[in-house]
């Protein structure tokens, strides 16, 4: 078997478990490239995935530490949504993905890396994306530059 390096995944692998406390929690709530924040909202703020599943995906957080969807108001619902489709449109407009993932991972037993703070993942997805180097190659290609991609964001969001 032949391996290609991913060494972005590898700070979230080794210390998956290890840190106190919540990653979303502690984060400065401004928009810069070291936080990976590419836009600030009234009760949720937009973030690129440290460890991205493609190019492009992102998550949007609510500021508030919530354990589950249900604990998010109708009006800030509306802001997520609102939020959702905005990136959306962005991601369309400067990648050309033909396809999204879109989901929350709601408990451990669903997935949540951050298991107590509910979050909407985005994840642009390409025909072919999934092709034979997953699945037999056992490699994940991320074409785009983490910062070149936060810079379109934050310009897109800025618009």
């Amino acid at each position: 078997m032949k391996f290609l390096s991913a060494p972005w995944r590898w700070d979230f692998i080794s210390s998956s478990g290890k840190k106190k406390g919540c990653v979303f929690c502690k984060i400065p709530k401004q928009v810069n490239k070291d936080s990976l924040i590419c836009h600030l909202g009234n009760e949720f703020f937009v973030i690129l995935n440290k460890y991205p599943y493609s190019s492009g995906h992102l998550m949007i957080v609510p500021y508030k530490h919530l354990g589950s969807t249900e604990d998010i108001s109708p009006e800030s619902s509306a802001e997520l949504w609102n939020l959702m489709n905005r990136a959306i449109s962005i991601l369309k407009k400067n990648f050309s993905p033909d396809g999204f993932n879109i989901g929350m991972n709601i408990g451990r037993a669903a997935g949540a890396g951050v298991k107590d703070h509910t979050h909407l993942h985005i994840v642009p997805r390409w025909n072919g994306d999934a092709n034979f180097m997953g699945i037999i190659g056992k490699t994940k290609i991320v074409s785009y530059d983490i910062n070149h991609i936060f810079e379109i964001l934050k310009n897109g969001f800025a618009e």
